[in-house]
């Protein structure tokens, strides 16, 4: 039991701190390259203001990140409870972090597919000289921006490295919400041995 508390300790712990990095990263989103105007202006994407790093894989996260901590812990209300108590807290709070980070890990993986919200030429579309904001990548059907550079600096013109600033951050996002994922899956199973470990000792 003493082995499962530590390890629930560890994971809070990990948990929060990732927490704090999804949070930190869907804010950046919010203003690229350092430039509040965009907001201000509501030419911001919809993936980015959705903010799924804020509230799925920041809120969420950090909130059952704390359940777990304080169970690790003993502390407070957690301090008398049985083992069952203790269960039902880990699936309580791996379901609430999970759910948490699989809509960041999904928002973040479709935001990275429909590319970057950017201004650029329509021409190359419709043959009409004009310049509009959205999401050009996501008519070059032939062509996955992902893979092919070229596309980063000669589609979007504005925000200036706006490729490269959504792909950075949204790879952040998505990365952080899968060792999430992994996390609350280890503790969950460190919370069923807990669970088990204390009913074998009685």
């Amino acid at each position: 039991m003493a082995c499962s508390r530590t390890c629930s300790q560890i994971l809070g712990l990990s948990l929060g701190t990732t927490a704090l990095f999804a949070a930190a990263a869907n804010t950046v989103l919010l203003f690229p390259n350092w430039d509040v105007t965009y907001l201000l202006r509501g030419l911001i994407g919809r993936h980015a203001m959705l903010g799924s790093g804020l509230w799925g894989g920041g809120l969420m996260v950090l909130t059952a990140a704390t359940l777990i901590s304080l169970t690790g812990w003993r502390y407070g209300c957690f301090s008398k409870g049985g083992p069952c108590r203790s269960m039902l807290t880990a699936l309580l709070s791996s379901g609430l972090a999970f759910l948490g980070a699989l809509i960041c890990f999904i928002t973040s993986g479709v935001a990275l597919k429909d590319g970057p919200f950017c201004m650029f030429d329509v021409s190359p579309f419709n043959q009409t000289q004009a310049w509009k904001h959205g999401y050009p990548f996501k008519d070059l059907h032939n062509r996955n921006y992902l893979y092919d550079h070229s596309l980063w600096n000669s589609v979007c013109l504005e925000p200036s490295k706006a490729v490269i600033w959504h792909v950075c951050f949204f790879s952040t996002l998505l990365c952080i919400s899968l060792l999430q994922i992994l996390l609350v899956v280890i503790h969950f199973i460190n919370s069923f041995l807990g669970l088990f470990c204390s009913l074998c000792e009685k």
